[in-house]
């Protein structure tokens, strides 16, 4: 039996050279998380003790440091209080012309979409079988006529004879009777003729109202009648023009009251949108009765329109002026919040803190809301960076210095990279003075009782 033994393998230098990188790298890796670790304790402790006795006062006040915010001051404001509803724009008349005698159409004198007057032809109907009629009836009275002036000579004639006994009473009372029936074929006449004047005169149509005319339903040659359901063509009256709205019956006593009063009530039509305004007018009346259903009373509003922005069945956004609130306290719409105690704002104090002020918020325009109850002109409102603040809470304002950074370096990085104490205010090497008065006053204003920022270079390193 073959016995083999095994020799020591001899590693190359460059393999040895390895392991010690490894082994190096290995070492730095555990010192730096042991750095790590102790550094994040110290400083831990550290904050926990300076924010022991800075706590603040409000429920969650938590540790944070002092948040950078925008302000505002309460301003007093002309603030319009406005009713919003959805409207439909109504013709103050819809006209569908039909025509009031069967033809032909011979002529139409309109092109779709035009604006017409009343009274301009807009179609004609074949007249030549309504004057023929005309001509007839006008010859049946003129024949009844002559009958009846011979009927009037012979009557005379038979009552001279009946004075001198010549002829019997009979005959004078015949003629008589015959005189009279003429008279009655005169009248029928001259209304067979008033009736082909007139229907000669409907063949040709006229626009019953000014306004604009919509798409035609005939053509030349169609043959038409009064009974049409479709009629020749509709027009609407766009000038002026009515837009109809339903308001809560809770606005009704109001209205009705500014209206008694002699106030116009301001009305705007917006587009779908609710940004452009596409016609400015005046509140008309209200119906007559509340729908039970939903609470609501329509309204209808009036529009001057000449430039025909409103067209009709449009829906538009309806803003009506109820009242204006005359020097109201207002804040920007961002200063207001919302919690489960109502709208609130911070009202920023003069030790720089904030104070939670529940407020009652007023009509708005969408920049700038009424404050109704809670704050007075002149405070001093949080309107940016309120989202992690607390009442007590303290904030940076524009124009103050930035939160200053202080401690020391601790830790395994201290030893290893030459720790130091960091100066307060610094931060990159960077340093920020403040001199003289007023801590609200703009950042980089010159003059007494303000504030002058200086920066730096400290050469990359800490003083």
């Amino acid at each position: 039996m073959d016995v083999y033994s095994e020799e020591p393998i001899e590693r190359s230098p460059h393999a040895r050279r390895n392991a010690v990188i490894v082994v190096i790298v290995l070492v730095l890796v555990a010192l730096l998380a042991w750095g790590l670790t102790r550094g994040g304790g110290e400083t831990q402790g550290q904050g926990q003790g300076a924010a022991g006795g800075g706590r603040r006062g409000g429920a969650g006040g938590g540790n944070r440091g002092a948040a950078t915010v925008g302000i505002a001051k309460v301003a007093a404001l002309d603030m319009p209080e406005t009713v919003s509803a959805i409207g439909t724009v109504t013709p103050v008349v819809t006209a569908t012309v039909h025509s009031q005698v069967s033809g032909n159409i011979f002529a139409i004198n309109f092109t779709e979409g035009q604006m017409v007057r009343k009274g301009q032809q807009l179609a004609l109907i074949d007249p030549r079988p309504y004057k023929l009629a005309l001509a007839q009836a006008e010859a049946n009275l003129a024949r009844d006529q002559a009958q009846l002036n011979l009927a009037r000579v012979t009557l005379g004639r038979y009552q001279t004879l009946l004075k001198q006994d010549s002829i019997a009473r009979q005959d004078v009372d015949t003629q008589a009777a015959t005189a009279k029936q003429l008279e009655g074929t005169i009248g029928s006449d001259k209304a067979a003729v008033g009736t082909a004047r007139l229907n000669l005169q409907y063949t040709s149509i006229p626009a019953p109202v000014s306004g604009r005319v919509g798409l035609r339903q005939v053509d030349i040659g169609n043959y038409v009648t009064p009974g049409d359901a479709t009629g020749i063509v509709i027009i609407t009256q766009t000038t002026p023009i009515d837009v109809v709205y339903s308001l809560p019956q809770s606005d009704l006593q109001r209205l009705l009251a500014k209206r008694a009063a002699g106030d116009p009530l301001s009305t705007t039509a917006k587009d779908q949108a609710g940004t452009a305004t596409l016609a400015q007018g005046n509140f008309l009346t209200f119906d007559n009765q509340i729908d039970a259903t939903t609470g609501t009373v329509k309204a209808k509003s009036r529009f001057p329109n000449p430039d025909s922005k409103l067209f009709p069945n449009q829906f538009v956004n309806v803003v009506l002026l109820a009242d204006t609130l005359k020097n109201a306290a207002t804040v920007p719409v961002t200063a207001v919040r919302h919690g489960v105690q109502g709208d609130f704002v911070f009202v920023v104090q003069p030790d720089h803190t904030v104070k939670l002020q529940t407020v009652k918020t007023g009509p708005g325009n969408g920049t700038v809301v009424a404050i109704l109850s809670g704050l007075a002109l002149g405070q001093t409102v949080v309107t940016e960076g309120a989202d992690n603040l607390d009442d007590g809470s303290k904030v940076v304002l524009p124009g103050d210095c930035p939160p200053q950074f202080g401690g020391k370096k601790t830790g395994f990085f201290a030893g290893l990279f030459g720790g130091g104490e960091k100066k307060g205010g610094q931060r990159g090497g960077q340093t920020c003075q403040k001199t003289g008065g007023d801590a609200t006053a703009p950042a980089g204003a010159d003059g007494s009782g303000q504030h002058k920022h200086r920066r730096q270079q400290q050469g990359g390193q800490g003083q």
